[in-house]
């Protein structure tokens, strides 16, 4: 099973280059191989993509020059006790 996410960080990877030059120091909301959003903060992306989609079926990565900050960030209902 593919896991999940990795569609938009493998689209984010190899395509830093290209969104560095438009969109350095913002969280950016990814499905597929789109970025539908680029924000301030994590808390407003989160929020914006979450009025329009399923938590879990999109990627919020920091964009910046290197692999310091990537990141998988996902959201679920599901709570482990």
């Amino acid at each position: 099973m593919k896991e999940k996410l990795q569609e938009e960080f493998n689209f984010y990877v190899t395509n830093q280059d290209e969104l560095l030059k438009k969109y350095n120091g913002k969280y950016l909301v990814i499905i597929g191989k789109e970025v539908l959003g680029a924000f301030d903060t994590f808390e407003i992306a989160y929020s914006e993509a979450s009025q329009k989609h399923k938590p879990g079926s999109f990627l919020i990565q920091f964009c910046s020059p290197g692999s310091e900050d990537y990141s998988y960030t996902f959201y679920s209902n599901v709570a482990f006790g």
